[in-house]
């Protein structure tokens, strides 16, 4: 148990805050057989990928059992619905019809649909280290919007592009499997021009509700050595300030504009096209002091000697069946920072994730954990920060990316032979707090 839980209410938030859940397309969608292949098809596929050795071929069967998650979601209580659109899925024929559907079904539902653009799943010929391929994004994303922006009132570009460069294209954990360490920053300039010409292409569509989700944590030295700050700093630049720095401050942090590719000044332009949503994904801070020569496992990765940092445990605090520190405090601290760092530059916050692994249906630990969090957001709340949203992670239990089925992250259990899905005691706690908040 993270803590017994709190006897007293979940603080009132103000009127019009948007509670959700959020999914992602390749994590629960499956009908693999009915879409183009991603870069994820293609990484699962290759024997040692996964950990259980498991893909998402078919995963939750949300395509061909989404009504019944919809009903999920409207018993849950929630105003909103952040899911994915899958790339390769729309450059399928028929593919958005699925979509459409999805969205006719939350709107008679009456939530809220959130459409993420791009949560991982690129289709198979696409690079991310190519420019053409922000500029394929843009096109993408005017076709979706044309079939779908009657309905769907808010969008998100992209989803965590500091994990989609770290773990996909500098450590080889995720897909597309590359190892290039501080090469792959390429890949982290095009995402983010992507997501500046998508918004250029969603508000040539009529969009007014646009934003991105990107990960944060706080960065914590591991001590007050001036190699460890040293080393933490460059972190948090790394994590944070890479791609928060060219969304908000049209620049890059001094010095990283020398490594990216192409007019990086022109191209900064586009990338901090204005936004009316900031999306955050917090999970946990990060203990960071100096390189110590050796490789670091961490968090499930295998982090190389050469970094010029290396990541530490947190000490004296629970950890999730991830082994992810329990830091509530974090998100406070984070949002704080964020306000402080940006001021007038950061647009109202939304809180994209949040959300821990456990097993069992009686998972008291998440609902500590949520509780925990949610205490926190409203600290951050009264602190000044304009936070819009709280969206938990996730709805379903699912594919796990690397981790295949092994982490359950979800407020509903699922059965992955039968499908059958089950919902847990956070999901009877969550729909508590939402009828408190009305």
């Amino acid at each position: 148990m993270i803590r017994p839980m709190a006897t007293n209410p979940i603080p009132q938030f103000p009127a019009g805050f948007l509670w959700g859940v959020s999914t992602s397309a390749h994590q629960i969608e499956g009908a693999a057989d009915l879409r183009a292949p991603s870069v994820w098809d293609a990484f699962t596929a290759e024997p040692g990928r996964v950990k259980d050795g498991s893909t998402a071929a078919v995963a939750c069967d949300h395509y061909h059992r989404y009504r019944e998650d919809v009903a999920l979601l409207a018993d849950l209580g929630v105003d909103a619905y952040r899911f994915s659109v899958s790339w390769p899925r729309v450059d399928s024929p028929g593919g958005l019809d699925f979509y459409d559907r999805l969205v006719d079904e939350l709107c008679a539902a009456g939530i809220r649909p959130v459409a993420t653009l791009f949560h991982w799943d690129l289709p198979v010929g696409l690079d991310w280290l190519r420019r053409e391929t922000a500029e394929r994004f843009a096109q993408y994303t005017a076709t979706v919007a044309a079939r779908l922006g009657d309905r769907v009132g808010s969008w998100l570009t992209l989803n965590e592009p500091a994990e989609h460069t770290l773990l996909g294209h500098a450590l080889g954990a995720h897909a597309p499997g590359r190892q290039l360490l501080f090469d792959a920053l390429p890949a982290a300039h095009h995402q983010l021009l992507g997501h500046g010409l998508a918004v250029r292409a969603l508000r040539a569509a009529g969009a007014t509700d646009i934003g991105i989700a990107n990960s944060h944590g706080p960065t914590w030295p591991a001590s007050h050595a001036a190699e460890d700050l040293e080393a933490a700093a460059f972190y948090d630049i790394l994590l944070n300030r890479l791609f928060a720095d060219p969304l908000l401050l049209g620049r890059y942090p001094e010095g990283i504009d020398a490594l990216m590719p192409g007019d990086v000044e022109a191209d900064l332009k586009v990338i901090a096209e204005p936004i009316d949503r900031y999306g955050v994904n917090y999970y946990a801070p990060t203990r960071v002091g100096a390189p110590q020569g050796d490789e670091i496992e961490f968090g499930g990765l295998t982090l190389p000697a050469e970094l010029p940092f290396s990541v530490r445990e947190i000490e004296d605090r629970p950890v999730t069946d991830f082994g992810w520190p329990v830091v509530p405090e974090g998100l406070t601290e984070l949002l704080t920072g964020l306000r402080d760092r940006y001021g007038d530059r950061l647009p109202p916050v939304v809180i994209t994730e949040n959300g821990c692994s456990y097993q069992g249906l009686d998972d008291q630990d998440r609902i500590g954990y949520l509780d925990g969090h949610i205490r926190a957001l409203h600290d951050a709340l009264a602190a000044g920060v304009d936070v819009r949203g709280y969206f938990v992670w996730s709805l379903l239990d699912n594919f796990e990316w690397a981790e295949g089925y092994a982490r359950r992250f979800g407020l509903v259990h699922v059965d992955f032979a039968t499908l059958e899905r089950t919902p847990k005691a956070s999901y009877g706690w969550f729909r508590e707090v939402l009828r408190a908040q009305r």
